[in-house]
């Protein structure tokens, strides 16, 4: 198999295109990283598997080989008419507006993208608060948008993305990848990380999850209390009294609070 470098330049060829920066085209030309996510894809045994914005085919020409079930979601019309012509099963449309839950799923259900920039963090909520989510991601992101997701309590990067993203799923890092690995080469690092679902269900409406978090973090640098009054309809008072009967301060601020600790709010709050 040619590698990636050789691919890119073939299909662009093939196609007359160039990388278009308004839809965050990217394309990943170096062999190891690419190796490395195609590997790990493997490892999860999906039986259903999906990738977002296949784009030049660096990750597809090898999924394909080893996924039956295997579907695309392209948002680029001539990308996607191009793999349809390839035989594969091809979702044309901006994954984030599409109705996953009519999408064809059997068995475990997994996602790989090297995604578009642009949409990474709504992504990750989205597939965070669906009622039945995905088994497995395994997702490229900006590097400063990755160390947010994986983030612990009292650190700069500790926010709503961090809390919603951990409450659905365990998470690692599979990889770093510079600039030099993409064509164009963006300015900024990536990193690769997987997800993989949570056993225990620790909320039973993650959607009122992610308000209630939206309205923790509404305010960085404001109490807790303060904040949840401004961002939902309980009192002050209320607030304080939940996080004395958790034995923290009614001046704590939502950084302060871990993952178990938001849980235990949110259902003491009755959410």
């Amino acid at each position: 198999m040619s590698s990636a470098l050789e691919h890119l330049k073939m299909m662009m060829e093939k196609l007359g295109i160039e990388p278009k920066r308004s839809l965050g085209q990217n394309f990943l030309i170096s062999d190891h990283v690419i190796d490395k996510i195609v590997k790990a894809a493997n490892d999860l045994q999906a039986e259903t598997l999906y990738e977002i914005g296949p784009g030049l085919g660096a990750l597809t020409r090898h999924l394909r080989e080893t996924h039956k079930n295997y579907h695309l979601i392209e948002l680029d019309k001539k990308f996607a008419e191009f793999w349809r012509s390839e035989g594969l099963s091809v979702f044309e449309g901006d994954a984030l507006q599409m109705d996953w839950s009519e999408l064809p799923r059997s068995g475990k259900t997994v996602l790989v993208s090297n995604l578009p920039y642009q949409i990474s963090s709504s992504l990750v909520i989205e597939k965070s608060v669906e009622k039945n989510p995905l088994d497995a991601m395994i997702l490229m992101f900006q590097k400063e948008v990755a160390q947010r997701i994986r983030a612990v309590p009292n650190t700069e990067n500790y926010g709503m993305l961090s809390i919603v993203a951990q409450l659905t799923w365990q998470i690692e890092m599979l990889l770093e990848a510079s600039g030099r690995d993409f064509q164009p080469p963006p300015n900024v690092a990536s990193r690769v990380l997987i997800f993989r679902r949570r056993e225990q269900v620790l909320v039973e409406d993650p959607a009122k999850f992610l308000k209630f978090a939206k309205a923790c973090f509404i305010h960085r640098r404001k109490l807790l209390a303060g904040n949840l009054e401004e961002g939902s309809n309980i009192k002050r008072a209320q607030v304080e009294q939940a996080l004395s009967e958790m034995k923290l301060k009614p001046t704590a601020r939502a950084q302060e609070l871990s993952l178990k600790q938001f849980v235990d709010l949110f259902k003491k709050l009755g959410y």
